[in-house]
Protein backbone atom coordinates (compact mmCIF):
# COMPACT_ATOMS: atom_id res chain seq x y z
CA UNK A 1 0.00 0.00 0.00
CA UNK A 2 1.59 3.25 -1.04
CA UNK A 3 2.03 5.94 2.10
CA UNK A 4 1.55 9.40 1.47
CA UNK A 5 2.28 12.28 3.64
CA UNK A 6 0.52 15.87 3.41
CA UNK A 7 3.33 18.64 4.15
CA UNK A 8 0.76 21.55 5.24
CA UNK A 9 -1.93 19.57 6.07
CA UNK A 10 -2.94 22.57 8.02
CA UNK A 11 -4.08 25.43 5.36
CA UNK A 12 -6.57 25.36 3.08
CA UNK A 13 -5.80 23.12 0.56
CA UNK A 14 -4.30 20.67 2.56
CA UNK A 15 -7.59 19.95 4.32
CA UNK A 16 -8.83 19.78 1.44
CA UNK A 17 -6.43 16.93 -0.28
CA UNK A 18 -6.71 15.12 3.27
CA UNK A 19 -10.71 15.45 3.51
CA UNK A 20 -10.25 13.32 -0.31
CA UNK A 21 -7.51 10.85 0.90
CA UNK A 22 -8.64 9.73 4.28
CA UNK A 23 -12.25 7.66 3.30
CA UNK A 24 -9.74 5.42 0.58
CA UNK A 25 -8.38 2.46 1.65
CA UNK A 26 -5.83 1.82 -0.84
CA UNK A 27 -3.36 4.42 0.09
CA UNK A 28 -2.03 4.97 3.87
CA UNK A 29 -1.71 8.44 5.05
CA UNK A 30 1.22 9.19 7.43
CA UNK A 31 0.46 11.53 9.71
CA UNK A 32 2.66 14.20 12.08
CA UNK A 33 1.95 14.92 15.61
CA UNK A 34 0.77 18.49 16.30
CA UNK A 35 3.64 19.62 18.05
CA UNK A 36 6.24 18.43 15.56
CA UNK A 37 4.87 19.83 12.05
CA UNK A 38 7.13 22.57 12.12
CA UNK A 39 10.08 20.17 13.57
CA UNK A 40 12.56 19.72 10.24
CA UNK A 41 14.13 17.19 11.12
CA UNK A 42 10.33 14.84 11.49
CA UNK A 43 9.31 16.62 8.51
CA UNK A 44 12.76 15.18 6.40
CA UNK A 45 12.09 11.71 8.09
CA UNK A 46 8.45 11.35 7.21
CA UNK A 47 9.11 13.30 3.74
CA UNK A 48 11.54 9.63 2.87
CA UNK A 49 8.94 7.85 4.22
CA UNK A 50 6.78 8.06 1.97
CA UNK A 51 5.91 7.41 -1.86
CA UNK A 52 3.75 10.91 -2.32
CA UNK A 53 4.41 13.90 -0.84
CA UNK A 54 2.13 16.96 -1.35
CA UNK A 55 3.61 20.15 -0.48
CA UNK A 56 1.06 22.34 0.51
CA UNK A 57 3.34 25.13 1.82
CA UNK A 58 4.36 29.15 1.19
CA UNK A 59 6.99 28.79 -1.66
CA UNK A 60 10.25 28.88 0.38
CA UNK A 61 8.56 26.65 2.66
CA UNK A 62 8.04 24.00 -0.18
CA UNK A 63 12.04 24.56 -1.92
CA UNK A 64 13.01 23.86 1.78
CA UNK A 65 10.84 20.87 1.60
CA UNK A 66 12.11 19.46 -1.88
CA UNK A 67 16.05 19.96 -0.20
CA UNK A 68 14.97 17.72 2.36
CA UNK A 69 14.34 14.50 -0.23
CA UNK A 70 16.97 12.08 -0.44
CA UNK A 71 15.12 8.72 -0.79
CA UNK A 72 14.99 8.02 -4.65
CA UNK A 73 11.83 6.22 -4.91
CA UNK A 74 9.60 9.51 -3.35
CA UNK A 75 7.96 11.74 -5.44
CA UNK A 76 6.42 15.10 -4.67
CA UNK A 77 3.44 16.93 -6.01
CA UNK A 78 3.98 20.41 -5.01
CA UNK A 79 1.00 22.80 -5.07
CA UNK A 80 2.91 26.30 -4.46
CA UNK A 81 3.95 28.48 -7.05
CA UNK A 82 7.50 27.74 -6.30
CA UNK A 83 8.17 25.09 -8.81
CA UNK A 84 5.25 25.85 -11.62
CA UNK A 85 8.13 27.22 -14.01
CA UNK A 86 11.38 25.40 -12.73
CA UNK A 87 13.08 22.97 -14.64
CA UNK A 88 12.74 18.96 -14.33
CA UNK A 89 9.32 18.99 -12.93
CA UNK A 90 6.33 18.34 -14.84
CA UNK A 91 3.40 20.38 -15.28
CA UNK A 92 0.12 18.89 -13.33
CA UNK A 93 -2.31 19.30 -15.93
CA UNK A 94 -2.95 15.82 -17.85
CA UNK A 95 -6.00 17.38 -20.18
CA UNK A 96 -3.79 19.61 -21.97
CA UNK A 97 -1.56 16.61 -23.80
CA UNK A 98 -1.13 13.28 -23.78
CA UNK A 99 2.66 14.59 -23.46
CA UNK A 100 1.38 16.05 -19.91
CA UNK A 101 -0.40 13.17 -19.07
CA UNK A 102 2.76 11.23 -19.75
CA UNK A 103 4.97 13.64 -17.89
CA UNK A 104 2.76 13.53 -14.73
CA UNK A 105 2.49 9.40 -15.17
CA UNK A 106 6.46 9.25 -15.20
CA UNK A 107 7.63 12.33 -13.32
CA UNK A 108 8.64 12.12 -9.77
CA UNK A 109 8.51 15.90 -9.65
CA UNK A 110 5.18 17.69 -9.96
CA UNK A 111 3.98 20.88 -10.13
CA UNK A 112 -0.02 21.32 -9.42
CA UNK A 113 -1.26 24.50 -11.62
CA UNK A 114 -2.22 27.61 -10.15
CA UNK A 115 -6.29 28.16 -9.70
CA UNK A 116 -6.60 30.81 -12.00
CA UNK A 117 -4.33 29.95 -14.18
CA UNK A 118 -5.75 26.67 -14.69
CA UNK A 119 -9.11 28.64 -16.20
CA UNK A 120 -6.67 30.90 -18.19
CA UNK A 121 -4.50 27.49 -19.67
CA UNK A 122 -7.50 25.55 -20.15
CA UNK A 123 -8.72 27.89 -23.28
CA UNK A 124 -5.52 29.18 -23.97
CA UNK A 125 -3.23 26.32 -24.37
CA UNK A 126 -5.81 24.41 -26.63
CA UNK A 127 -6.20 27.61 -29.12
CA UNK A 128 -2.12 27.47 -28.75
CA UNK A 129 -2.09 23.80 -29.65
CA UNK A 130 -4.78 23.93 -32.54
CA UNK A 131 -2.83 26.73 -34.42
CA UNK A 132 -5.87 29.43 -34.26
CA UNK A 133 -3.71 31.86 -31.49
CA UNK A 134 -0.67 33.41 -32.36
CA UNK A 135 2.12 33.50 -29.86
CA UNK A 136 2.37 37.19 -30.01
CA UNK A 137 -1.44 37.16 -29.46
CA UNK A 138 -2.43 40.07 -27.15
CA UNK A 139 -4.35 37.69 -24.69
CA UNK A 140 -6.70 39.98 -21.99
CA UNK A 141 -8.35 37.87 -19.16
CA UNK A 142 -9.99 38.28 -15.90
CA UNK A 143 -11.39 35.50 -13.32
CA UNK A 144 -14.06 35.65 -10.79
CA UNK A 145 -12.93 33.96 -7.81
CA UNK A 146 -14.30 32.79 -4.31
CA UNK A 147 -12.66 33.74 -1.63
CA UNK A 148 -11.59 30.45 0.11
CA UNK A 149 -8.19 30.77 -2.46
CA UNK A 150 -7.15 33.24 -0.08
CA UNK A 151 -6.28 30.90 2.70
CA UNK A 152 -7.41 30.89 6.41
CA UNK A 153 -6.70 34.82 7.00
CA UNK A 154 -9.05 35.54 4.13
CA UNK A 155 -11.60 33.52 4.89
CA UNK A 156 -11.59 34.83 8.55
CA UNK A 157 -11.74 38.41 6.69
CA UNK A 158 -15.30 36.90 5.18
CA UNK A 159 -16.71 34.72 7.12
CA UNK A 160 -16.16 37.86 10.18
CA UNK A 161 -19.77 38.67 11.11
CA UNK A 162 -18.72 42.44 11.61
CA UNK A 163 -17.06 42.79 8.59
CA UNK A 164 -16.41 45.56 6.32
CA UNK A 165 -19.56 46.27 4.17
CA UNK A 166 -17.45 46.67 0.82
CA UNK A 167 -17.33 42.75 1.05
CA UNK A 168 -20.10 42.57 -0.42
CA UNK A 169 -19.31 43.95 -3.32
CA UNK A 170 -16.54 42.57 -5.55
CA UNK A 171 -12.65 43.31 -5.50
CA UNK A 172 -10.55 43.61 -8.02
CA UNK A 173 -6.89 42.99 -7.20
CA UNK A 174 -3.62 42.28 -8.72
CA UNK A 175 -3.98 45.58 -9.95
CA UNK A 176 -0.25 46.17 -10.47
CA UNK A 177 -0.60 43.58 -13.30
CA UNK A 178 2.13 41.34 -12.07
CA UNK A 179 0.06 38.49 -10.08
CA UNK A 180 1.97 35.28 -9.35
CA UNK A 181 0.01 32.86 -12.06
CA UNK A 182 1.22 34.95 -15.01
CA UNK A 183 4.78 32.97 -15.51
CA UNK A 184 3.01 29.96 -16.05
CA UNK A 185 0.31 30.94 -17.64
CA UNK A 186 2.64 32.89 -20.25
CA UNK A 187 5.31 29.72 -20.33
CA UNK A 188 2.67 26.77 -20.73
CA UNK A 189 1.17 28.55 -23.33
CA UNK A 190 4.46 29.63 -25.24
CA UNK A 191 3.17 32.93 -25.31
CA UNK A 192 5.28 36.11 -26.40
CA UNK A 193 4.03 38.31 -24.12
CA UNK A 194 2.16 38.24 -20.64
CA UNK A 195 -1.85 38.65 -20.81
CA UNK A 196 -3.38 41.57 -19.35
CA UNK A 197 -5.07 39.55 -16.41
CA UNK A 198 -7.49 41.18 -14.01
CA UNK A 199 -8.10 38.65 -10.56
CA UNK A 200 -11.84 39.75 -8.87
CA UNK A 201 -12.76 38.36 -5.81
CA UNK A 202 -15.95 37.40 -4.96
CA UNK A 203 -18.38 37.29 -1.87
CA UNK A 204 -18.82 33.76 -2.35
CA UNK A 205 -16.80 30.37 -0.88
CA UNK A 206 -16.11 28.66 -3.52
CA UNK A 207 -16.36 28.88 -7.61
CA UNK A 208 -14.15 30.25 -10.00
CA UNK A 209 -14.85 31.72 -13.44
CA UNK A 210 -11.92 32.05 -15.92
CA UNK A 211 -12.69 34.36 -19.08
CA UNK A 212 -10.55 34.72 -22.19
CA UNK A 213 -11.76 37.22 -24.75
CA UNK A 214 -10.92 37.54 -28.19
CA UNK A 215 -10.85 39.62 -31.49
CA UNK A 216 -11.46 36.97 -34.22
CA UNK A 217 -9.69 38.97 -36.90
CA UNK A 218 -6.87 38.62 -35.29
CA UNK A 219 -6.92 34.82 -34.83
CA UNK A 220 -5.36 32.91 -37.22
CA UNK A 221 -7.74 32.15 -40.31
CA UNK A 222 -9.99 34.18 -38.55
CA UNK A 223 -12.89 31.62 -37.45
CA UNK A 224 -15.95 32.97 -35.92
CA UNK A 225 -16.86 32.31 -32.28
CA UNK A 226 -19.15 28.79 -33.26
CA UNK A 227 -16.23 27.67 -35.47
CA UNK A 228 -13.85 28.39 -32.20
CA UNK A 229 -16.61 26.14 -30.36
CA UNK A 230 -16.44 23.45 -32.44
CA UNK A 231 -12.47 23.03 -32.54
CA UNK A 232 -12.20 23.71 -28.39
CA UNK A 233 -14.94 20.72 -28.05
CA UNK A 234 -12.98 18.10 -30.80
CA UNK A 235 -9.88 18.83 -28.33
CA UNK A 236 -11.17 18.18 -25.05
CA UNK A 237 -13.83 15.44 -26.66
CA UNK A 238 -11.89 12.32 -25.30
CA UNK A 239 -11.58 13.79 -21.73
CA UNK A 240 -13.68 13.54 -18.14
CA UNK A 241 -13.10 16.18 -15.91
CA UNK A 242 -12.69 18.74 -18.89
CA UNK A 243 -15.77 19.55 -20.57
CA UNK A 244 -17.48 21.92 -22.59
CA UNK A 245 -20.72 23.34 -22.96
CA UNK A 246 -23.07 23.80 -26.36
CA UNK A 247 -22.08 26.31 -28.40
CA UNK A 248 -23.19 29.82 -25.91
CA UNK A 249 -23.50 27.28 -22.69
CA UNK A 250 -25.63 25.84 -21.11
CA UNK A 251 -28.26 28.89 -19.98
CA UNK A 252 -27.67 32.65 -20.91
CA UNK A 253 -25.82 33.54 -18.04
CA UNK A 254 -22.77 32.15 -15.98
CA UNK A 255 -22.31 31.36 -12.30
CA UNK A 256 -18.93 31.01 -10.88
CA UNK A 257 -20.07 28.79 -8.67
CA UNK A 258 -21.62 26.37 -10.57
CA UNK A 259 -18.71 23.38 -10.04
CA UNK A 260 -17.86 24.08 -6.25
CA UNK A 261 -17.26 20.56 -4.74
CA UNK A 262 -16.36 18.90 -7.80
CA UNK A 263 -13.06 18.35 -9.81
CA UNK A 264 -14.91 18.89 -13.29
CA UNK A 265 -13.64 21.59 -15.46
CA UNK A 266 -16.43 23.44 -17.86
CA UNK A 267 -15.56 25.82 -20.91
CA UNK A 268 -18.42 27.81 -22.40
CA UNK A 269 -17.37 29.40 -26.00
CA UNK A 270 -19.98 32.33 -26.34
CA UNK A 271 -19.51 35.29 -29.22
CA UNK A 272 -20.32 36.25 -32.62
CA UNK A 273 -18.23 36.46 -36.28
CA UNK A 274 -16.03 39.09 -34.63
CA UNK A 275 -15.51 38.59 -31.05
CA UNK A 276 -15.51 35.35 -28.82
CA UNK A 277 -15.09 34.46 -25.04
CA UNK A 278 -14.27 31.52 -23.35
CA UNK A 279 -14.90 30.96 -20.06
CA UNK A 280 -13.64 28.16 -17.85
CA UNK A 281 -15.75 27.07 -14.58
CA UNK A 282 -14.58 24.88 -11.78
CA UNK A 283 -14.03 24.64 -8.32
CA UNK A 284 -10.77 26.70 -6.75
CA UNK A 285 -10.28 24.31 -4.33
CA UNK A 286 -11.23 21.58 -6.80
CA UNK A 287 -9.70 21.16 -10.03
CA UNK A 288 -7.91 24.46 -9.18
CA UNK A 289 -6.02 22.80 -6.48
CA UNK A 290 -6.40 19.71 -3.96
CA UNK A 291 -8.48 17.94 -6.97
CA UNK A 292 -6.17 18.40 -9.29
CA UNK A 293 -3.58 16.91 -6.86
CA UNK A 294 -5.45 14.01 -5.71
CA UNK A 295 -6.10 13.68 -9.85
CA UNK A 296 -2.32 13.74 -10.13
CA UNK A 297 -1.29 11.30 -7.41
CA UNK A 298 -3.81 8.80 -8.88
CA UNK A 299 -1.96 9.42 -12.22
CA UNK A 300 1.46 8.72 -10.59
CA UNK A 301 0.63 5.74 -9.17
CA UNK A 302 -1.50 3.63 -11.87
CA UNK A 303 -4.90 4.22 -10.05
CA UNK A 304 -7.94 4.93 -11.86
CA UNK A 305 -7.38 8.48 -12.55
CA UNK A 306 -11.00 9.76 -11.26
CA UNK A 307 -10.61 7.67 -7.87
CA UNK A 308 -11.76 9.72 -5.06
CA UNK A 309 -12.83 12.59 -7.32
Amino acid sequence: MYKIFIDGREGTTGLEIYDRLSPRTDIELILIDEDKRKDINERKKLINEADIVFLCLPDDAAREAVALLENPNTRMIDASTAHRTADGWAYGFPELSKKHRQAIADGRLVANPGCHATGFISSVYALRALDILPSDYPVTAYSLTGYSGGGKKLIAEYEDLSRDVRHESHRIYGTNLKHKHLPEMKKVCGLDFNPVFSPILGDFYRGMATTVMLENRLLKGKPTAQEIHKRIAEYYSDEYFVQVAPFGGDEPVIYASTLGGTNFLKLIVCGTDEQTTVTAVFDNLGKGASGAAVQNMNIMLGFDERAGL
